[in-house]
């Protein structure tokens, strides 16, 4: 499994962004295209290179199983993929 695959989450390690959660929704060899659901949609994804993310290895497995699917994902997917995420993070700190 690659860390830059849909669904992995991403945190910004550079830019206005930086410490920013984000959701991969695809890369190519230079760039990783970001969402969060609500300044980054899945219509205008962020557009970062690689270097400047850190891809966490968590991925939120309902976005995940409705993308194997072929089912519609929707902002709110992956507001709460990022929020799950959070929570779960705080709870083991």
């Amino acid at each position: 499994m690659s860390l830059y695959e849909f669904g992995n989450i991403a945190v910004s390690k550079a830019g206005h962004d930086k410490g920013e959660v984000f959701v991969i929704l695809k890369s190519d060899s230079e760039y990783v295209y970001l969402m969060d659901g609500k300044n980054r949609t899945l219509e205008k994804p962020k557009k970062k290179k690689r270097k400047h993310i850190q891809s966490i290895q968590y991925t939120d497995e309902k976005l995940s199983q409705r993308y194997a699917n072929q089912e519609k994902i929707i902002n709110e997917d992956v507001k709460r993929a990022i929020k799950l995420y959070k929570t779960k993070k705080c709870s083991h700190s």
